[in-house]
């Protein structure tokens, strides 16, 4: 009998054993997947900074291009804008274009590469279509890339943008919808597909580019490599200042299935960091640094 009793004890001891043993190894599975969703989610957030950097930095470019050629006509004029844009282009992009009364044609060429005035390399062409409604004063923009690399990650596809002189609050406005396609160095990519609305709230009356400020709303899908999709809307306007290669501030949301991560651009400084929290928690990124 008290053999039989020490069987039951050793049995019943090896069972507790074992069940310790797969609750602390479910517990540590558990660990482990949390910490790569977290990881996980981290690269979202940080994916998200390097498509808003490359998109207000491609609409500072076609802002640019459409201030300096929009309204000009005659070879006098356009000389003169030649040498306006110098001032905001690099020295080693060369330009060619057709212009008439109702339609600009431009490519902004880039050649191997070229590092910007706000330290941006890029390389290949930017070619840019424009015309005109008079009657409701607006201009068509349609702008797409042929080989064309922003720091080293490759854009395709196409924006078209209609671009108001005046809105209803009597300033600048676009409107901006872009089919594109991002690719990074290793084979990773993103198409982006929506529409922003960008403002231009402050210098467009005084014909001084550096001191430019532009607010951007809007929501899009981001669809991954591998058929994934996350829908991006932004929460808190996007300040863009045109004197600092990064955006300063605003909230943007990122939603896929039942997660969100909120990126915060910050309250104004420019510098390269954002906010990206989830689970609660807030992680400070470096914008336009995923790899």
């Amino acid at each position: 009998m008290k053999e039989l009793n020490r069987n039951i004890v050793f049995r019943g001891f090896l069972l507790l054993f074992t069940i310790s043993c797969l609750l602390i190894s479910c517990d540590q599975n558990s660990i482990n997947t949390d910490s790569e969703t977290d990881a996980q989610l981290l690269s979202k957030a940080e994916t998200q900074t390097e498509i808003d950097n490359i998109s207000e930095s491609l609409n500072d470019i076609d802002e640019n291009i459409f201030l300096t050629y929009g309204s000009s006509t005659s070879s006098k004029e356009i000389e003169n804008k030649d040498s306006e844009l110098n001032k905001f282009m690099p020295d080693c992009v060369v330009i060619t274009k057709v212009i008439t009364d109702t339609f600009k044609s431009i490519t902004i060429d880039y050649g191997d590469g070229c590092t910007t005035k706000n330290d941006n390399f890029l390389s290949g062409k930017i070619l840019l279509e424009i015309s005109f409604d008079f009657i409701n004063k607006t201009a068509n923009i349609d702008y797409t890339f042929d080989n064309f690399y922003f720091n080293n990650k490759k854009t395709e596809g196409n924006i078209h943008k209609v671009r108001t002189w005046i809105n209803e609050n009597g300033n600048p406005q676009a409107i901006i919808n872009k089919d594109i396609k991002i690719i990074w160095e290793d084979g990773t990519f993103v198409t982006v597909k929506g529409e922003r609305k960008r403002e231009w709230v402050e210098g467009f009356d005084n014909g001084i580019w550096g001191d430019n400020v532009f607010l951007i709303t809007g929501t899009w899908t981001v669809t991954q490599k591998d058929g994934t999709d996350r829908i991006v809307t932004i929460i808190e306007p996007l300040k863009r200042k045109t004197a600092c290669r990064f955006i300063v501030s605003g909230i943007v949301e990122i939603q896929e299935n039942d997660k969100v991560v909120s990126v915060n651009y910050g309250s104004g400084e420019c510098d390269d960091l954002a906010i990206a929290t989830f689970n609660g928690v807030d992680h400070e990124i470096h914008i336009g640094k995923r790899k």
